[in-house]
This record gives C-alpha cells, sequence and structure tokens, in this order.
C-alpha cells in the first residue's frame, strides 16, 4: 500500500466536511487529504443507513475517517469498518472540545487519559492494515504544555501511534465554548515545532490558524504536514493553489467558473439521489470571494437552493451573475 502524503490536509469540521463539500474540494486540488466530519463510533455501529455517515465518492480519495470515542474494542471494530469501506487512513480524535463528546469521553478530554488513547490506538491497528493516527491539542485546562504533551504523545506513540496532528492551541473545556475554543485560546506553534525537534522519528503536523499557503510553506520548513480548517471552508479557492504550491504538479481548477462547472455532474447525480440542493451548494457560497459577482452568486444561492424544485437552472443562473473574466493561471 503506497504511503499517504499528508503534506496538505484538510482539517475535519463538524456540519462543513461532509461528501459534497469534500467532492467539490477535489475540483480544486487532487493532491490533498481530505478527512470526513468526527463520526462517532456509536454512530457506525447502531445508526441506519450506515452509507450516511460512511458514504463517499471515490473521486475522494486520498481520504480519511475521523472517529470520535474512547472504547477500544469499539474504536477497532468501528477501524475495521472503515478499512471495508475503503477509507485510506483511520483518525482518533482527541481535540474537539464540546460538551456532547466530554459527557461520552470524546475529544479533548481524552488528552487527560493518554494510556487509554494508547489502548484505542493499538486495539485500532491490530484491527487494520490502513494507518491509524491520532488529531490532539498542545493540552487541556491547567495541564502544562510541556510535561503532559510529552507523556501523551509518549505515551501514545509506544503504543505504537507513529503520526500526530496537533492544533497548536489549548482546549479549555471549563470556561469556554467550542466556538471560543477555536479563537481564544492562544496559539502556540513554536511548541509544536519543539515537539517535532524532540521526536524527529515520529510524523508531527501542524493544524490550527493557517490562512495562506505561505505560511503552510514557512510551517513545512518545521513540520512534516500543515492542515487547515476554516480557511479552506470560508475561501476555497485557497485550494486552486496547494497542488502547484506544494505538490510540485498542475492542479484540476484553471478558473473558479471551471471548478464550478467542474461540479455539475456531482451536483445533477446527487440531485437524481434524493439531495436537495442548498446541502450541496452550501459549501460553494465562498467560492467568489472578493470577485464582482460573488455577492450576487452568494444571495442568488442563498435564496433559491433550500426552494422545493430546486435544481441545476438554480446554479447555472447564480453562475451567470459573476462575470467570467479570470486568466487561467491561478493567483
Amino acid at each position: 500500500m503506497p504511503e499517504l502524503d499528508r503534506t496538505f490536509s484538510v482539517a475535519p469540521m463538524m456540519d462543513w466536511t461532509t461528501r459534497d463539500y469534500r467532492a467539490f474540494a477535489r475540483t480544486l486540488t487532487r493532491r490533498a487529504l481530505l478527512y470526513t466530519e468526527m463520526v462517532t463510533t456509536g454512530a457506525i455501529l447502531h445508526g441506519s443507513p450506515r452509507e450516511r455517515f460512511l458514504g463517499f465518492d471515490d473521486v475522494e480519495h486520498p481520504l480519511a475517517l475521523q472517529l470520535g470515542g474512547s472504547d477500544a474494542g469499539e474504536l477497532a471494530e468501528c477501524a475495521a469498518i472503515a478499512e471495508a469501506w475503503g477509507y485510506d487512513e483511520v483518525n482518533l480524535n482527541v481535540g474537539c472540545p464540546s460538551d456532547r463528546v466530554q459527557n461520552n469521553l470524546i475529544g479533548a478530554c481524552l488528552m487527560g487519559h493518554p494510556e487509554k488513547v494508547a489502548a484505542a490506538v493499538h486495539a485500532m491497528q491490530e484491527a487494520v492494515s490502513i494507518p491509524v493516527t491520532v488529531k490532539c491539542r498542545i493540552g487541556i485546562d491547567d495541564q502544562d504544555e510541556d510535561a503532559d504533551l510529552e507523556r501523551f504523545i509518549a505515551t501514545v506513540a509506544d503504543a505504537g501511534c507513529d503520526t500526530f496532528i496537533v492544533h497548536a492551541r489549548k482546549a479549555w473545556l471549563e470556561g469556554l465554548s467550542p466556538k471560543e475554543n477555536r479563537d481564544i485560546p492562544p496559539l502556540n506553534y513554536p511548541r509544536v515545532h519543539r515537539l517535532k525537534a524532540s521526536r524527529p522519528e515520529l510524523h508531527i503536523g501542524i493544524n490550527g490558524g493557517l490562512k495562506t499557503l505561505e505560511a503552510c510553506r514557512e510551517q513545512l520548513e518545521l513540520v512534516d504536514s500543515v492542515m487547515v480548517g476554516r480557511e479552506a471552508y470560508q475561501n476555497p479557492w485557497l485550494l486552486a493553489g496547494v497542488d502547484e504550491a506544494l505538490y510540485g504538479v498542475p492542479g484540476p481548477a484553471e478558473s473558479r467558473h471551471a471548478a464550478a462547472r467542474a461540479l455539475r455532474p456531482y451536483i445533477a447525480r446527487r440531485l437524481e439521489e434524493g439531495a436537495k440542493l442548498n446541502h450541496i451548494t452550501r459549501h460553494l457560497l465562498g467560492l467568489f470571494q472578493g470577485q464582482p459577482g460573488g455577492r450576487k452568486f452568494r444571495r442568488h444561492l442563498s435564496e433559491n437552493g433550500h426552494l422545493d424544485g430546486a435544481c441545476l437552472r438554480v446554479f447555472d443562473d447564480a453562475l451567470s451573475l459573476v462575470p467570467e473574466h479570470e486568466a487561467a493561471a491561478v493567483a
């Protein structure tokens, strides 16, 4: 099995990195590693139909499934299911700070239980041949960002995990909302850089606050990979430069219009399957950010995409509101 190239990835984001967003992302970048939203073990083991939680389009590869859970047996079973479905990687969420996941011992609260994470990773690796990775924070609450992070990484690495994607902020489980946890705890990139320097044998990726490909290039001088979240969603055209800038190969999109048109067959197929137009096109609202006609494009989709019977005509009409004057090269 060829090794995954994790140089650049799009972060798993609840309600955002759906299969429709990921299909759209592939009109902009072929090389970026894409992640699903976090899916809990309970949803996979007890939800129905399983396609609702695990379904994806072949175009989305390379693709990783992010799991939420803490029971080693359940995580191992779900990892095996993920491999059978064709995912290229399974990632364990040890970074989400929401109350809902805390109450079920899922997400960032697991940073306080490194032995539990180690047991889960070991069980998952025993169950699959695809990579098992961990996404975590630099700490939670009053943990020491040096001693406690080192203990966490060492414990989980000793269990066999060699790939960690680190969100370079603490998560404050007491006193901050999940939204506040994305901005208020200060970024501490140097802490992640020191982790890489002290554990050169591990793959250390960095996540948090990255907004430009130049910033990504700077980080790649000090860590193994970069993961971009909100900027890749709110300003998706950023992805159109990834393949050229970070992999040295041409990307698939010559223009924003070309990317939108490339998604038309996918939209048509999803509509035939019963999907609502706005559930797909909501992921494209930032495509023409800062461009003449961009606001009209967003408004037309927002006002018409949710209506009963909304079809490709709505999408085409929205696209016609944006002058097509871009040069072929990616800016």
